[in-house]
């Protein structure tokens, strides 16, 4: 799968809740268009192709810079194709989709599934493994139980806690060969929302090059990935949230290449219960929300997937694991905001970003890991 980082000096630089619910759908657009922001501009005398689209439960923005001119007047339609037809396959809202089978079977029969399924099922044992199980994608059934649709949600019962997380195991994923995979209780229900739009912007991505296109951004809902560099040469810019402002307000960008750029944050779907705020991003263990010091964590890499897996891992296993656990990876860069509004980059981030100075001085910026609560 993916590498740790070499420990040489020149190493590489550098639980989503989803609802089929139309009124919750546009409550998302907004939101998830600002948790990243696009700063883009384009001098090629090549015309800018720039889809949109509903699906993955949010806005879809595709922005194609260079491409072969004959594939001009399909590219962004059969782009479109092919992310649904994955969302399709991947998404367990979808009746018939191989997670829904999947679901459907649990604890009676294996379900033969297609390749990717497969594949993202084994890529999502990376993060569990490197969380110690906090990142778990057949945590579904806590989902199910908070049913956080801002802004309502369930607070759960002890009764219904200890009902629920015996349910939680990846390691009752069974992978049978064969392309087939048995969930091995009942009532288990596998839920790819921290991981299937890092692996679907990767798939376009790839779709995009067999196509002949050198220059793109792709936004799945907040998750950007950049293919290539602007056509003159030049780095994509790229804005980021102010997790404590509202949407559209950003402290800072960064420059990237051929990377992509994924955050999550306890501010982004939560509800309210007896004057405390309960977010979306659970904890496996206790059942409830996580409680570390992480208000938004931001992860540049050259991996969709790994971005969209890495954000929710750190956001759960807290300020120091977090670090330590980006800073084992080859490739793979962070920026922490905390609680207490201190900004960390990691070191290859450092020199490639910029400040909005009248949000920034709400913050300090630090590159001592000691400083920051856990």
């Amino acid at each position: 799968m993916w590498k740790n980082k070499r420990t040489d000096a020149n190493s590489a630089r550098s639980i989503i809740v989803t609802s089929k619910d139309n009124n919750m759908r546009k409550r998302l657009l907004l939101p998830a268009l600002a948790l990243v922001l696009f700063l883009t501009a384009c001098s090629s005398q090549q015309k800018v192709l720039t889809g949109n689209t509903f699906a993955l439960d949010t806005l879809v923005e595709l922005k194609l810079y260079s491409y072969p001119n004959k594939e001009r007047d399909s590219l962004i339609d059969d782009t479109f194709d092919q992310m649904k037809q994955l969302e399709n396959t991947l998404s367990m809202h979808v009746e018939g989709s191989d997670i829904d089978r999947l679901n459907q079977n649990a604890g009676k029969e294996p379900i033969a599934v297609s390749d990717i399924t497969y594949r993202v099922l084994q890529d999502s044992l990376f993060f569990s493994e490197k969380t110690d199980g906090l990142f778990d994608v057949t945590a579904g059934p806590l989902i199910k139980l908070w049913a956080i649709d801002p802004p309502d949600g369930h607070y759960p019962s002890p009764q219904e806690l200890d009902a629920t997380l015996p349910l939680i195991d990846y390691h009752k994923i069974n992978f049978l060969g064969d392309s087939r995979i048995e969930l091995a209780d009942q009532g288990m229900i596998v839920n790819l929302g921290a991981i299937a739009k890092g692996t679907i912007a990767e798939e376009m991505k790839t779709y995009l090059l067999s196509r002949g296109v050198t220059s793109a951004l792709i936004n799945l809902g907040g998750n950007v990935l950049a293919l290539g560099s602007k056509p003159d040469g030049s780095s994509f810019i790229i804005g980021i949230q102010d997790p404590s402002s509202s949407r559209g307000e950003y402290l800072m960008s960064i420059q990237i290449d051929n990377e992509s750029v994924v955050s999550s944050g306890d501010y982004e779907r939560y509800f309210e219960y007896e004057g405390k705020i309960y977010h979306h991003i659970l904890n496996p263990n206790t059942g409830f929300p996580a409680e570390t010091n992480i208000k938004q964590v931001t992860i540049v890499t050259d991996n969709s997937q790994k971005a969209d897996g890495l954000s929710t891992s750190v956001l759960l296993l807290g300020v120091q694991k977090g670090i330590q656990l980006v800073e084992s990876l080859e490739g793979v860069e962070a920026i922490l905001i905390t609680k207490d509004h201190y900004i960390y980059f990691t070191e290859g981030l450092r020199d490639r970003y910029e400040t909005q100075e009248e949000l920034i001085r709400n913050y300090t910026i630090t590159d001592q890991l000691s400083d920051l609560k856990d």
